[in-house]
């Protein structure tokens, strides 16, 4: 079932597939190759430990090979620098240039988006993305039609009914934000953390989609949206009772120059026990 495999020739006995196993259900017998029992297969997490963590590359797990891995090397990893300054110099965007991202670069993004963690490693998010500008488009005209007719619209949402109004007369996009693009992550309601597993995503591609170039910024309000027109939510195919949230994105029509100060922005409180 997990077609896990170790070739002879390349296999030392280390034991770190052993050890790394979060599992814990591969067995190394003395003379012997690493071995998952039958048994114990259903235990396995899938997470590819043992085939990421072998130094001569002679485990394969799942019918993947190690030979098709990125090899990872010093340097393989953005710098501290790097980071910090992809951290620190992020901005939510909210005003975008009328175009579409390249679709290659988009399925570049979700695929490597798809790496993110999730709650024992379940992997059960499901992305629903609008990667084109003219279906965004149709869905701003539901949208705003939709709330423009709308009676169920509370009264703490009450500037929602302001949106058709500022985006025909205005032209200000204040659900949409001008952008062409959308991505919603959604989780099953099982899943062991759902609102973690989407969050995280969602912070990955966010910081993966400002390191091609991209803008985004956290869609709270299609939540809103989808509550008021749950029709909306259909549409987009998030199932009923999946947790979700969303992000715009797409080419940034404004550019920062440099970065803001708020190191300051958490309290640090360093525990001692």
């Amino acid at each position: 079932m997990l077609d896990f495999t170790v070739d002879e020739k390349l296999c030392n006995r280390c034991g770190l597939c052993v050890q790394d196993c979060p599992s814990r259900i591969i067995a190394l017998d003395e003379g012997a190759l690493p071995r998952i029992a039958p048994d114990k297969e259903p235990a396995c997490l899938q997470c590819q430990h043992c085939l990421a963590v072998c130094p001569t590359a002679a485990v394969g797990i799942l019918g993947r090979k190690p030979a098709d891995c990125r090899p990872l090397a010093p340097g393989s990893f953005p710098t501290l620098d790097h980071m910090e300054f992809l951290v620190r110099g992020r901005r939510s965007v909210r005003h975008y240039r009328d175009e579409n991202v390249a679709p290659a670069l988009i399925r570049r993004l979700l695929a490597a988006t798809a790496n993110a963690p999730s709650g024992v490693n379940r992997r059960e998010l499901t992305f629903h993305v609008i990667d084109d500008k003219d279906a965004m488009q149709r869905l701003r005209e539901k949208v705003l039609a939709g709330l423009a007719a709308s009676t169920r619209i509370p009264e703490r949402y009450g500037y929602l009914l302001e949106a058709e109004k500022a985006y025909r007369e205005q032209h200000n996009d204040i659900i949409f934000r001008t952008a062409p693009h959308a991505l919603f992550i959604s989780a099953p309601p099982d899943a062991p953390c759902p609102n973690q597993d989407v969050a995280l995503a969602l912070a990955y591609f966010e910081l993966l989609a400002q390191s091609a170039g991209l803008g985004t910024v956290w869609w709270g309000i299609a939540s809103m949206v989808c509550m008021v027109l749950p029709e909306v939510k259909a549409l987009i195919g998030i199932p009923p009772k999946h947790v979700y949230y969303s992000m715009l994105f797409g080419l940034p029509a404004v550019h920062y120059p440099r970065t803001v100060q708020r190191d300051d922005a958490a309290i640090v409180r360093h525990v001692k026990i």
